[in-house]
């Protein structure tokens, strides 16, 4: 029987050490430096000291409530705002962040109006559209706005930035990239200026830059996914050196019997709304464990054990448990994808415990560590 607090996610501090080192060395041997993208981990304090302290020099979530935390926690490093603000929180950006994203002039004049309030100057990254259709200007429209952008008082360009494979897939290809590349030299031209920072993406970059002979004006690429699970994105593979079981997520049984695998009565939509079907398997082990889609992305979830996730309710998971007879008490661990654990790490009812030891912690064939 457990003796530990669950549902619980197990933060290994050392393998995200690890993860971190490699990377920054991989992409520093192309002149590329990483930011650091925390908000897979709701900038859990622990794992952002753990990034500055293997080299990272720059992190960044899209919450200003998280760039606060670390601000207040006295990290050294500088603090990105990963997305453009919303204007009613323009007066913490200005106040909290060193840089922010934006695509909008309406919410640029704002943050240069309160920086002219604070008495400071705000670096901006201007995301530019590469095809992926989330945020960004489109690169027609760059020089127009750059020119009103260079305008404004207490305002500081500091960067052009863009975006792959978060919203619609788009990959960055070796000819994405140069387009990109191509577009931030045209603008470096005509307004005569060097930009210190050129963003040219995120975790999915990693294939193109293991294709790459040159990186052309990308210095930075921002990794959140391939530093924390120790994968690409693209692929969903592991990243050769990397660790991918860097966090386990889990729970504990809290019903172990035998029933039928196909309900039984008039049926209609389930709690969510859904019409499930079952395939009729006769008998089946069932295990329920206690956690549900209220505290954790159930779908993103692979359990370690050779077990089915069969199900779920707010509160429940329902495992076809197979040949092990797993019993109220014990628990069970799972693997997690960036999915689930952005869901683990926003749940106030999961707790966060850290290790360092670097050894699989749980055998696929048993329920205990290993």
């Amino acid at each position: 029987m457990t003796s530990k607090i669950t549902p619980r996610i197990e933060i290994n501090l050392e393998k995200i050490r690890h993860n971190t080192k490699v990377l920054k060395k991989l992409y520093g041997e192309k002149g590329i430096q990483i930011s650091g993208v925390v908000k897979g981990v709701c900038a859990n304090l622990e794992v952002a000291r753990t990034l500055v302290e293997a080299g990272i020099t720059s992190l960044a979530d899209s919450k200003i409530e998280n760039i606060r935390k670390m601000k207040m926690a006295g990290l050294k490093s500088k603090l990105i705002l990963l997305r453009t603000p919303a204007l009613s929180e323009v007066q913490q950006v200005v106040e909290f962040a060193d840089i922010s994203m934006n695509t909008e002039l309406e919410i640029i004049r704002a943050l240069s109006a309160e920086a002219r309030r604070q008495n400071k100057i705000h670096s901006i990254i201007i995301m530019v559209e590469m095809g992926d259709l989330r945020e960004g200007i489109l690169p027609k429209d760059a020089p127009a706005f750059i020119r009103e952008v260079l305008r404004l008082p207490g305002i500081e360009l500091a960067g052009i930035g863009t975006n792959f494979a978060c919203f619609g897939g788009v990959v960055p290809t070796v000819k994405k990239m140069q387009e990109f590349s191509n577009l931030v030299n045209e603008i470096q031209k005509e307004f005569q200026i060097k930009l210190p920072i050129v963003s040219g993406g995120n975790s999915a970059n990693y294939t193109w830059l293991m294709n790459t002979h040159d990186a052309g004006s990308v210095n930075n690429i921002r990794l959140g996914e391939s530093i924390l699970l120790g994968r690409d994105p693209v692929s969903g593979k592991v990243i050769p050196g990397l660790y991918p079981d860097a966090f386990y997520f889990v729970a504990e049984v809290i019903e172990s019997k035998l029933k039928p695998s196909v309900p039984s009565g008039i049926r209609g939509r389930n709690a969510f709304g859904e019409r499930i079907s079952f395939e009729d398997h006769g008998l089946m082990r069932r295990a329920i464990v206690g956690v549900g889609r209220q505290d954790v992305l159930v779908s993103g979830l692979s359990p370690v054990l050779p077990v089915e996730i069969i199900g779920s309710s707010s509160d429940h998971i329902i495992l076809n448990t197979k040949q092990i007879h797993l019993k109220p008490g014990e628990e069970v661990a799972f693997f997690l994808n960036y999915g689930a654990l952005l869901s683990v790490m926003t749940s106030p009812y999961v707790y966060k415990t850290y290790t360092r030891q670097t050894s699989k912690r749980y055998n696929s064939l048993t329920r205990t560590p290993a």
